[in-house]
């Protein structure tokens, strides 16, 4: 029975260590496998990029950064995007996407929404609170109320919801100050859990822009990346339609090219096409076709250009050049800005401190200083200022 007794208490042991090890170790092993930055950046700034890049305003409108357990007030050597890494590369505004669901096995050909759930292990090892097991709303709240005390913890970062909190910034900034506009977004409406009410909560909670769908199809509709291929359902009609009057920004970057042209049909805002490529550019699943992309940019909508091979074709600073190129060619430049995809699990050549590269890489192209200022962050803050609620 000793020997019995002995064993038992090994492999307790041995279970607790392995448990304390997950915990512990887990979290940044999985981000540093997810989200890595690998890549030709491309030459060194001149003097005069640097001179330039400092005077952009410059804005971004896609990072996951939240979905992982560390501090984004905290300089870190994985990852893609925190606070200190944004102010090194002058930064303005960014959108923060909450993620959560992500499907066992996922591709960009077709994923079933019955699939086993990626973001309910992470959020496990990352010890998120036990409501956020089996709701997706939680979920989203528990990401917004993250950047909430992030940002009551720092002068240098402040979430913004309003053109007038967006326009105080900016001031900020002018005046010389270093700080970032942080905004929050949904990665899929399936964070409503089924439930309308639910978007008046998530805009109470500082949400202004909703994605649709993510990698697979959902009450709203079919994603670009699942299975049904179809359009807007009732209920996805009555969200949109509910988003729309509530000011909240629509993004269509996940959605099925059905559900994109529902949209565009129903309503008349301007849309976002948060993180992506062009078709044209680069024929790849994850891009939707010239022709919605161009009724989109018509419409007055907005495109952001991901900084990761599947979007663009190319793992370098200049595939991303090249890609912003294309677009301002051929959708016309107040429709072209930045759409990282940062921190969302993918491999990009540069991190957000890294941004300089890029401009150099679009003045390379030929692009003017003017259309540099542009789609480095002043269409984006154009949209934002006309599309963000007002408090007057």
């Amino acid at each position: 029975m000793t020997a019995i007794r002995y064993l038992l208490t090994f492999i307790t042991a041995a279970s607790l260590l392995v448990i304390v090890a997950i915990y512990t170790f887990g979290p940044e092993a999985l981000e540093r496998a997810q989200n890595r930055v690998a890549g030709d950046k491309g030459a060194e700034p001149s003097e005069s990029t640097q001179t330039l890049h400092a005077s952009l305003e410059i804005a971004d409108l896609h990072a996951d950064t939240l979905l992982w357990y560390r501090s984004m007030l905290e300089r870190s050597d994985r990852g893609q995007v925190d606070l200190p890494r944004m102010l090194d590369g002058n930064m303005a505004v960014q959108m923060l996407t909450t993620v959560t669901k992500s499907p066992s096995g996922q591709n960009y050909d077709s994923n079933s929404a019955e699939a086993g759930d990626n973001i309910t292990l992470l959020a496990l090892v990352q010890r998120w609170p036990l409501q956020t097991r089996n709701s997706l709303f939680a979920r989203a709240m528990y990401q917004a109320e993250r950047l909430h005390d992030f940002a009551e913890d720092s002068e240098a970062l402040t979430v913004v919801t309003s053109a007038e909190e967006l326009k105080y910034v900016l001031a900020a900034r002018e005046s010389g100050q270093e700080t970032v506009a942080a905004l929050l977004g949904t990665e899929g409406s399936h964070a409503l859990d089924g439930d309308l009410d639910n978007i008046q909560h998530l805009f109470d909670a500082g949400f202004r822009m909703m994605s649709l769908q993510h990698f697979f199809d959902n009450k709203l509709g079919g994603s670009l990346h699942g299975e049904s291929n179809a359009g807007l359902t009732e209920f996805g009609r009555q969200a949109v339609l509910s988003m729309d009057a509530m000011g909240i920004m629509i993004d269509v970057s996940h959605s099925s090219p059905q559900v994109v042209d529902d949209v565009l049909n129903l309503i008349d805002s301007p849309l976002i096409v948060s993180h992506t490529g062009f078709k044209g550019h680069c024929n790849r699943k994850r891009n939707i076709s010239d022709d919605l992309m161009h009724r989109i940019a018509e419409r007055g909508g907005l495109i952001g250009v991901g900084f990761w091979s599947e979007a663009v074709c190319g793992e370098d600073t200049d595939a991303i050049a090249d890609a912003i190129a294309y677009g301002v060619q051929t959708f016309g430049l107040d429709a072209i800005a930045l759409g990282s995809d940062w921190d969302g699990a993918v491999t990009t050549p540069i991190a957000v401190n890294d941004l300089a590269f890029l401009t150099s890489a679009l003045l390379a192209r030929g692009l003017t200083e003017e259309q540099v200022r542009a789609v480095m962050g002043g269409n984006t803050i154009r949209y934002f200022l006309n599309q963000l609620p007002t408090t007057d």
